[in-house]
C-alpha cells in the first residue's frame, strides 16, 4: 500500500521536472533559431558599421582640408566639421537599423520620445547649440580676436560646438558657454586697427596745469607709438576735493596698447617728479575757529 502511493506522488514530480526540462529547451531553441536566422543581417550590419565610421571620417578628413582653402576662419571650420561628423555618424546608425530590419516607424516614434526628453533635460546645451551657429553666421569676432566678454579679456583660441575658449593675457583658459557668449556685452577689440588709450593724472591745485599739460603733451607727441593723426588730447577733466583731474587720449595701434599704456603712466610720473609737479593723496582740510 505504502509503495504505491509512493510510486504515484513520485509521477507527478517527474512530470513538472520534464515540463520544466522542455520549456528550457524550448526557449534556448528558439534564442538560437533566432540568431541563425538573423546572423547573415547582423554580419551585414557589423560590415555597415564599419565601413560607415570609416567613410565617415575620410569625409570629414575630405571636408576639413576643402574649408582649409576657403577664407573660412580656423575656429569656424572646426565647428562644422563637428558638427558634419555627428551628422554622418548619425546617418551610419540609421543605415545598420535598416539592415536589422528595424522598422523605421517605430525607430522615428523612439527617436522623438527622446528628442522631446532630451531637449527638456538639455536645455542649456541646446541653447549653446544654438549659440554656436548663431556665431558662425554673424561672426561677431574669430579666432586670434582680442574680446571682451562680460569684464573678461583675451584672445579666442577656438569657437567649440558648445563653447568659445578665451586665452587671457594671464595664462588663463577660459570656456564660456556659447549661449552665453550670444546674450553677453560683447567689445571686439581686433575689429579695428587702432585703439585709443584713456588715461587720467591728477595733480595738486598749488601746481601749476599749464605747465603739467605741456609736459604730458610733449610726452605724447615724442613717444614713437603714439598716432599723430588724430592728434593727443590734453585737457582738464575736472575739480575734485583734493586734486585736480587731467583726462589724456591718444590712439595707438592695437597690438601697442598696453605698452603705450604703461609707458605714458611712467614718463608722466617720471617728468612731474623732476618738474615738481605734486600729485596728491586724498587729504582732508580741518579749521578750527577760536571763540574764545
Amino acid at each position: 500500500m505504502e509503495e504505491n502511493i509512493q510510486e504515484t506522488t513520485a509521477l507527478p514530480v517527474q512530470e513538472v521536472i520534464q515540463e520544466q526540462v522542455d520549456k528550457a529547451s524550448g526557449f534556448f531553441s528558439g534564442v538560437i533559431d533566432y540568431f541563425r536566422g538573423i546572423l547573415p543581417s547582423l554580419i551585414i550590419a557589423v560590415i555597415v558599421l564599419v565601413i560607415g565610421i570609416l567613410a565617415s571620417r575620410i569625409m570629414s578628413r575630405i571636408i576639413a582640408k576643402g574649408m582649409k582653402k576657403s577664407n573660412m576662419d580656423n575656429a569656424a571650420q572646426a565647428f562644422l566639421v563637428s558638427v558634419i561628423r555627428i551628422v554622418l555618424y548619425a546617418v551610419v546608425v540609421i543605415m545598420v537599423l535598416s539592415v536589422l530590419n528595424v522598422p523605421m516607424s517605430s525607430v522615428i516614434t523612439i527617436l522623438g520620445a527622446a528628442g522631446l526628453a532630451a531637449s527638456l533635460a538639455l536645455q542649456n546645451c541646446l541653447t549653446n547649440l544654438c549659440g554656436g551657429f548663431i556665431i558662425l553666421f554673424s561672426k561677431p569676432f574669430s579666432a586670434g580676436d582680442t574680446v571682451e566678454l562680460d569684464g573678461t579679456v583675451g584672445t579666442v583660441e577656438a569657437i567649440g560646438i558648445l563653447y568659445t575658449k578665451l586665452n587671457t593675457f594671464d595664462g588663463k583658459t577660459i570656456l564660456i558657454p556659447n549661449g552665453n557668449v550670444t546674450s553677453a556685452r560683447l567689445i571686439n577689440y581686433t575689429e579695428t586697427p587702432t585703439r585709443r588709450v584713456d588715461l587720467t593724472f591728477d595733480i595738486s591745485y598749488n601746481a601749476d596745469f599749464n605747465l603739467a599739460r605741456s609736459l604730458i603733451l610733449t610726452a605724447a607727441m615724442e613717444n614713437p607709438l603714439i598716432m599723430k593723426n588724430p592728434a593727443p588730447v590734453v585737457r582738464m577733466a575736472a575739480h575734485k576735493e583734493s586734486a585736480i583731474a587731467i583726462d589724456v587720449r591718444v590712439w595707438v595701434k592695437n597690438e601697442d596698447f598696453m605698452e603705450v599704456s604703461y609707458t605714458l603712466n611712467e614718463t608722466v610720473k617720471r617728468i612731474f617728479d623732476r618738474s615738481g609737479i605734486e600729485i596728491p593723496y586724498n587729504q582732508l582740510d580741518v579749521h578750527i575757529i577760536d571763540r574764545k
